[in-house]
């Protein structure tokens, strides 16, 4: 299921309609009262957020999102009229995992949903990651360094993953887009160093392990990362 809020009647009902005939299944909301009475019943598998809305604007919303500890790992994508690279941003740096610009080409979201749905599925493998003090376990979106749990968005914990997967391996920007967003980001890399950037952060001690190779891209670890199947 997803959920799309958006107060605009014609985008809201473009999407809905678009993406009922690709046999997915989506509600939409006018309001972010109705988006959060729907949230109290049931979970969706990915949200499209718009940040322009009545009542309360969608940043606020994504914040609350990944504040939820039954929320904060859904998939979100920010639909909004704003689209210079600061609003971007500010979008991925509130938690978004992707952010796409009004106007926007219906196939495009079409693709950047399937991928971001794809990627959430593949992260329920069984297996572990680690690396020094960094634990990640992705069939139970689950990161701990020195013990203690770290909450990521799911574009964050993606990129975690893959860097732990290539340990040692310098991977480019274009990699890391084309490998986690799943299509070419017209050339916006800066998409990859804001969530290196943040995740980093919430890595503390532990973001030494991330490596920037200057005019490339990043590599993780100076330690042996162990990959363990459960």
């Amino acid at each position: 299921m997803i959920y799309l809020v958006e107060d605009d009647t014609n985008i809201r009902e473009l999407v809905l309609y678009t993406l009922h005939t690709q046999g997915m299944e989506a509600e939409g909301f006018s309001r972010p009262s109705l988006f959060w009475e729907a949230m109290n019943k049931s979970k969706p598998d990915l949200i499209l957020l718009d940040i322009m809305l009545p009542e309360e604007d969608g940043l606020s919303i994504l914040k609350k999102i990944r504040s939820g500890a039954m929320s904060r790992t859904i998939p979100v994508i920010m639909l909004t009229a704003k689209g210079s690279e600061y609003d971007t941003v500010l979008g991925l740096d509130s938690g978004a995992d992707d952010y796409i610009a009004k106007p926007f080409r219906m196939m495009e979201l079409l693709s950047r949903i399937k991928a971001l749905l794809r990627r959430s599925t593949e992260m329920n493998q069984v297996q572990e990651y680690r690396l020094g003090e960094i634990l990640v376990v992705p069939s139970k979106h689950l990161v701990q360094v020195s013990g203690e749990d770290v909450v990521l968005t799911l574009k964050e914990f993606e990129l975690l993953c893959l860097l732990m997967e290539s340990k040692g391996q310098v991977l480019t920007r274009a990699q890391l887009l084309d490998r986690i967003w799943g299509y070419e980001f017209d050339g916006e890399s800066r998409t990859v160093d804001v969530h290196v950037r943040t995740l980093r952060q919430k890595l503390k001690d532990a973001g030494k392990y991330i490596e920037t190779v200057r005019g490339i891209g990043y590599k993780i670890g100076k330690e042996d990362t162990a990959v363990r199947n459960l």
